[in-house]
């Protein structure tokens, strides 16, 4: 995943800079850097091979303005941040000042967290688009403030469509059901690519759920089993069985359709921000071009995820530090290269408006306002997606969606 402040820069700048402390892989940090209030340890993860050049730049460009302060930044791959963290906390061991993760409402129901209002300036949290603000609060307060986004939007192969004689792309389900056969048709490739393996079948499930008015949460409860939500499956079910997607689209993942859908066999999938990168390193020459996932009704939603920063409440010594490091973050230039060079969506409004232009902030820029969330904040969502994965693919081999929801709903239980 898996995203600036007006006018920080120069004030920050009228702060003095940072001497820059680089560790290696797994977080560390000294019992000085606990008690000195001007270091501030960085943990990360790694995005791509340029994420540890982008953050080192970041902080180097940071320290001509506040020499007084010193940032300490560890890296970790995504398959091992989540254990490091849970392993300083079982420990008791220290966490980091600064931490770059998905999730958050664990260490903030726990009280570990900070709130956004004690680390950044109001202008930072203003500048954030509302719908991830909300996305990062719990009971009203907001307790993380999100990186980048990674949003879902319709790729369509645009020579397959006037091969099919489709003038433009669905905005309703029976409009995809309707190009999805024509495609189909046209032979040696597929409509539309539906990835309900194991991977992620809750992204693609999302998509259609939410399409049809749906939702996993209630605001308090994990909602699974609605008529909103079975409608939606059933839709995906349908699809299927018109045999206008892959072959057994129960064990296809999301790369399988990607893949695909870059090398021509594919009409339509359900694409990400990276995906355009993909697309112009493994097949340049392809045609194509997006839309907003069909619905229901034709009126445009989509599945949201970001991912966050989030600092640990500690002494209240380093809020001040905290703050100008993410107000000189969030500064629009910085932000924005930051984002621009990780391929994903900008999540404040001066970021946006700084990426008018980048390929990923044109198709993807007008999904924001109409995301919708995973209920990550609800602890039993854990247990719901897990059951989406082991499930969700059977709607397809023979599965009842009623059936299926009803599983998944007592997993959550």
């Amino acid at each position: 995943m898996k995203h600036a402040l007006r006018g920080a820069l120069s004030s920050v700048a009228a702060v003095a800079g940072l001497v820059l402390t680089v560790s290696g892989c797994g977080f560390g940090s000294s019992s000085s850097d606990e008690s000195d209030p001007n270091t501030l340890t960085f943990l990360a993860p790694t995005y791509s091979d340029g994420t540890k050049a982008e953050w080192d730049a970041i902080i180097a460009d940071f320290q001509q303005a506040n020499p007084d302060i010193k940032v300490k930044l560890s890296m970790e791959s995504w398959d091992s941040i989540n254990e490091v963290v849970r392993t300083k906390l079982q420990s008791k061991g220290t966490t980091p000042d600064i931490l770059n993760i998905d999730a958050y409402s664990t260490f903030a129901t726990d009280g570990q967290l900070y709130s956004a209002t004690d680390i950044a300036d109001p202008q930072v949290i203003n500048d954030i688009q509302p719908a991830f603000a909300k996305n990062a609060s719990i009971n009203g307060t907001q307790w993380a403030l999100p990186l980048f986004a990674s949003t879902r939007t319709l790729f369509y192969n645009t020579d397959l469509f006037a091969k099919a004689g489709i003038a433009a792309p669905p905005k309703t389900w029976s409009e995809l059901t309707d190009d999805a056969k024509k495609i189909q048709a046209l032979g040696g490739v597929s409509g539309y690519g539906l990835p309900l393996g194991s991977e992620e079948p809750q992204a693609e499930t999302s998509i259609w759920t939410f399409g049809a008015g749906g939702a996993w949460s209630d605001g308090t409860k994990v909602t699974v089993d609605t008529p909103q939500n079975l409608e939606g499956v059933q839709a995906m079910k349908a699809i299927a069985e018109t045999g206008a997607t892959e072959q057994n689209p129960g064990a296809t993942n999301r790369l399988d359709v990607i893949n695909a859908f870059i090398q021509g066999k594919i009409g339509m999938i359900e694409g990400l921000p990276p995906t355009i990168t993909q697309i112009a390193s493994k097949n340049p020459g392809l045609k194509y071009a997006t839309s907003p996932s069909p619905t229901k009704t034709g009126t445009p939603v989509t599945l949201g995820v970001a991912d966050h920063l989030m600092a640990f409440k500690k002494d209240g010594t380093k809020t001040a530090a905290i703050k100008k490091f993410l107000s000189y973050f969030y500064s629009a230039s910085v932000y924005a290269k930051f984002v621009s060079s990780e391929h994903f969506i900008p999540i404040t409004n001066s970021g946006a408006a700084a990426l008018a232009d980048d390929p990923v902030t044109k198709a993807f820029a007008a999904t924001l306002p109409v995301a919708q969330f995973y209920p990550s904040n609800n602890p039993k969502w854990a247990a719901a997606q897990g059951a989406i994965q082991q499930q969700m693919g059977t709607i397809t081999q023979g599965g009842d969606p009623a059936a299926v929801l009803q599983k998944i709903q007592q997993a959550a239980n």
